[in-house]
């Protein structure tokens, strides 16, 4: 198995991001709706950064994770701890 595929096996999501992916849907639908009624830019703008917010809490927690399932996986199955930590930090870095 090829090392980055390691690292996006199936993964079940709990009930709480599912429904935070939810109200994000709801915001960016709130965005566009406040978009075509042409609201102010600062109003719109602070609307897109509390998004971008929401969005970076439920990327960092699926990484998260998904690095913690992935990391005790390859320990117990003996993989050398500096591959292991190698290949985190880049499924980390590509998040980002």
């Amino acid at each position: 198995m090829d090392d980055m595929q390691r690292f996006n096996e199936e993964m079940e999501y709990p009930a709480d991001i599912k429904n935070r992916l939810r109200r994000i849907e709801g915001q960016v639908r709130g965005v566009l709706g406040m978009m075509e009624s042409e609201r102010g830019c600062q109003d719109v703008i602070t609307q897109l950064t509390a998004v971008r917010t929401a969005v970076d809490r439920v990327l960092m927690y699926i990484v998260g994770a998904n690095m913690e399932r992935c990391i005790r996986q390859e320990m117990d199955e003996g993989a050398p701890a500096d591959e292991v930590i190698r290949l985190a930090i880049e499924a980390l870095m590509r998040s980002r």
